[in-house]
């Protein structure tokens, strides 16, 4: 496997990796290699043998073909010294940071190398991963690109320790001073970036939705100094689902493209999870448990959301060593580059589950297996929990987190989640306390300064367990002012309001909105609008600020906006107005069509009101019966109408990204409705025994429009499975781990657990699934209710269900490849379904709401 790598000698020659006589194909990130010149380098000495932590970089070893030490390898200041007289990376990275740079922290090589991989002895190699003054300023020039930079200014004030942060907690209006709370500047002599922070935002879309920057150069100046307040201390993001469901297979490339829209945002607390089962394995190996063991443990790479909050073991996985190694990189990256930008990061911490390992390592141990979760059965799921009072909670936990911080540094908060979607073990508040104790000591005892942050989503979701008193258990563990709570799903359930505030706690207030990352227009936007004020103003509260805290991105950017900007506000908005404004912005232009269709859409899919569930039950993405559900809460010729709007701009604004990204949203909208509206008519045909109605309205819906919906997905790059799929291959080192990774991408969106624990939980419409998934679903379906019709046999939803789970489970092992580049024109394609189906849509749609 020859590769340009970095020697690791005095020279710092480069050289080439070639696999040791005798090393196991294929080869993996830790096979050992051995490293030559090319002619006229220095060489190597002879006896010298070196691995190859990545295709490009070799490490110096030890003689003999043995694993590097740990999973870090040599961390600088901390491992033997290399042949040659090697030295660890050298200067703080980037240039500018001031004091010394936290223990593991990416660093800067001499000779204008780059660290290719921070932190390790000898890591510098040819390639300049971060070349220029410093962050701030490229980041300023990257964001604002091609718009001039000169003078801009972003002032972001330090900020306050974690005892300042306590002790502002104690009070019973948990609501910092006016001079601590987030601010944003921007300076008179600066070219104008927006009129308040927040609006930066606005410009710039979420990367992975749909981006468009337009400024215009030079950019206009502002009389003044602008500045904004925000009305509460944090402005929080991230679901601990979604480091599954979007994050999973990201490289540094795509984190640095959401981590700028965090920071245009006003974002500045952030969860940091990536690598940290690296560090857990480094932890478990140090108990005494083995690879096996750990191996057993970890799921694969699509499902560790649920691994980390002990809801399931070993599924999916294992885990191959290279993706720890490429974990650690990137979260080095991340860490930087998110507290180089003022944002408090978040870091995993112990919650009490273990793997079965460490019970055969110590058999004393007392620890209890947990319940099944999910449809899961004890083969994937029954974790074991340590009793809180065992003294291996702290020495696991207190291991854990000073390893973490060794590595990583920390900002003193950290998170953890003991009975997500669980029932603990007994519902005694003192049984409860104790738990809630032990995680908060273990956190403690490695960092004496430790805040924890905890989602509240227990609370609500096993509302009949969590009564009151086993609430104020849980919460009054920890001390007063140091745990914050994440109401999470607060615009539709919040807890705030029947926990009297957390009964002390600060909270942020948070928008959950979307599950499992499905696609459909969805919002409910008078609850966001208001429920931040309403929970400011409730009696002694403790709400500390507001958040964002979807399962899955990349959808609904109007929703994430708005929440956005309500963090910077001190009363509601205007929603007819400011939508107005966020199309204008969003396409780069005022178009009345567009405008109109924003207000209709905004009035309708996004104004769900009551308790609201963002979870796609659309007959479009479950597998089909004769009991679905098709009830909506808008009216669908609103749609319909936004729909036939945004056509008619299509001339103005069709060059726009946005506007094509949001064509093609809303047309898979009215497109979901309308697989609704043949559904109910296959449905109405057979219980009225109708063959030719059954035929005629299957037949379109199989034949016709699910192709057209497929074809319409496969033209934008947002909207097609390759790219999912080719994002889940593309981490891997060999074939082996690519097909594991695209199973792993497979199985999410579709079956969800080997069985179809939670099928279509993840349910997406994307350009390839509609037609080889969706679609052949639905052909098995007609086909098998016209044979009913045909031999008058009762149609039975058993058999159907498991001959449909071949289908489904056949998709998965399919190995097809789906493209990853667009096909075909969006705005042509929307219109050939537009003229197909549009007058028949507005009958049906007329008729409101079901």
């Amino acid at each position: 496997m020859p590769g340009a790598c970095s020697l690791l000698s005095s020279s710092l020659a480069p050289v080439s990796c070639q696999p040791w006589p005798g090393a196991a194909l294929p080869l993996s990130p830790l096979t050992p290699l051995s490293c030559t010149t090319p002619r006229g380098a220095a060489a190597p000495r002879a006896q010298s043998k070196y691995f190859c932590l990545f295709p490009w970089l070799c490490l110096a070893g030890v003689a003999g073909p043995q694993p590097l030490r740990g999973l870090g390898g040599w961390r600088g200041g901390g491992g033997e010294p290399l042949p040659g007289g090697a030295q660890p990376c050298g200067r703080p990275f980037p240039a500018g940071a001031k004091g010394e740079p936290r223990r593991g922290a990416p660093r800067r090589c001499a000779r204008g190398r780059g660290c290719l991989f921070p932190g390790l002895v000898g890591g510098c190699a040819a390639r300049q991963l971060s070349p220029g003054p410093g962050p701030a300023r490229g980041d300023v020039e990257r964001l604002l690109r091609p718009g001039r930079a000169e003078g801009a200014e972003r002032r972001i004030p330090p900020r306050p320790s974690a005892a300042a942060l306590r002790s502002r907690s104690r009070g019973a209006l948990l609501r910092p001073p006016r001079e601590a709370r987030g601010r944003r500047r921007v300076p008179a002599t600066a070219p104008a970036i927006s009129r308040a922070p927040s609006a930066v935002s606005r410009r710039r879309p979420r990367a992975g939705s749909a981006r468009t920057l337009r400024l215009p150069d030079p950019l206009p100046r502002v009389p003044a100094e602008i500045r904004a307040t925000s009305p509460g201390r944090f402005r929080y993001y991230q679901n601990v689902c979604t480091q599954s469901y979007s994050y999973v297979w990201w490289d540094w490339a795509r984190w640095e493209k959401e981590i700028d829209w965090m920071a245009l945002s006003g974002i500045n607390l952030v969860l940091a999870f990536v690598g940290q089962e690296a560090i857990w394995q480094r932890v478990y190996l140090s108990l005494g448990l083995n690879q096996s063991e750990i191996d057993e443990y970890f799921t694969g790479p699509a499902f560790l959301a649920w691994n980390r909050m002990g809801n399931l073991h070993g599924w999916a996985g294992p885990l191959p060593q290279a993706w720890h190694l490429k974990q650690l990189y990137v979260q080095y990256r991340v860490l930087e580059r998110m507290r180089s930008l003022g944002m408090i990061t978040v870091l995993p911490a112990f919650a009490g589950h273990v793997p079965q390992g460490v019970l055969r390592a110590f058999p004393r141990v007392n620890a209890t297996r947990l319940g099944g979760w999910s449809h899961f059965d004890c083969t994937y799921s029954c974790t074991y929990l340590l009793d809180p009072e065992d003294p291996m909670f702290q020495v696991i936990g207190t291991l854990f987190l000073k390893e973490l911080i060794k590595e990583f540094g920390t900002d003193h908060i950290y998170s953890a989640d003991t009975f997500n979607e669980m029932n603990p073990l007994s519902s005694d508040p003192a049984y409860l306390s104790r738990v809630s104790n032990a995680v908060f000591r273990s956190m403690t005892g490695a960092d004496p300064e430790a805040l924890w942050l905890m989602q509240g989503w227990l609370f609500q979701h096993q509302r009949d367990f969590w009564q009151p008193m086993q609430v104020r258990a849980l919460l009054h563990g920890v001390p007063l002012g140091r745990m914050i709570v994440l109401d999470l799903f607060a615009e539709s359930k919040p807890v705030y309001q029947w926990t009297e505030s957390f009964y002390g706690q600060p909270f942020i207030w948070c928008m959950l909105h979307n599950f499992g990352g499905n696609h459909g227009l969805f919002g409910t936007v008078e609850a966001i609008n208001h429920g931040p004020f309403a929970a400011r103003r409730f009696p002694n509260s403790t709400m500390v600020g507001t958040g964002l805290a979807p399962e899955g991105i990349e959808q609904n950017d109007m929703v994430y906006e708005l929440m956005n900007e309500l963090g910077w506000r001190q009363e509601p908005l205007d929603l007819p107005s400011w939508v107005v404004r966020y199309a204008e912005r969003r396409y780069g232009a005022p178009n009345a069509a567009a405008a109109k269709a924003w207000q209709l859409l905004l009035r309708s899919v996004y104004n769900c009101t009551g308790v609201c569930v963002n979870h796609n039950h659309s007959p479009l993405v479950r597998r089909p019966s004769l009991r679905m559900d098709t009830e909506v809460w808008y009216n669908k010729s609103d749609v319909y109408e936004a729909w036939r709007l945004l056509l008619s701009a299509g001339a103005e604004l069709g060059s726009s990204p946005t506007f094509s990204y949001d064509l093609v949203d809303v047309t898979r909208q009215a497109a979901q409705q309308l697989v609704s509206d043949y559904y109910l008519s296959i449905r109405q045909a057979f219980q009225s025994h109708s063959l030719p109605d059954l035929l005629t309205a299957g037949g379109v819906l199989v034949y016709d429009l699910l192709p057209e919906l497929d074809s319409l997905l496969s033209s934008h790059s947002l909207f097609l499975l390759g790219r999912w799929l080719e994002s889940a291959r593309a981490v891997a080192t060999s074939n082996r781990e690519a097909e594991q990774y695209e199973l792993n991408a497979r199985n999410q969106v579709t079956l969800w657990g080997p069985d179809g624990n939670i099928l279509d939980y993840a349910n997406k419409q994307l350009g390839g699934l509609v037609l080889d998934y969706y679609g052949v679903r639905w052909s098995l379906f007609v086909s098998a209710l016209v044979e009913s019709l045909n031999s008058g046999n009762p149609f039975h939803q058993d058999q159907f269900n498991q001959a449909v789970f071949q289908l489904e489970r056949g998709f998965i092992y399919n190995k097809k490849r789906y493209p990853s580049v667009p096909v075909g024109d969006t705005l042509a394609i929307s219109k050939k379904i537009f003229f197909k189906y549009y007058p028949r849509a507005m009958r049906r749609g007329r008729a409101g709401p079901a």
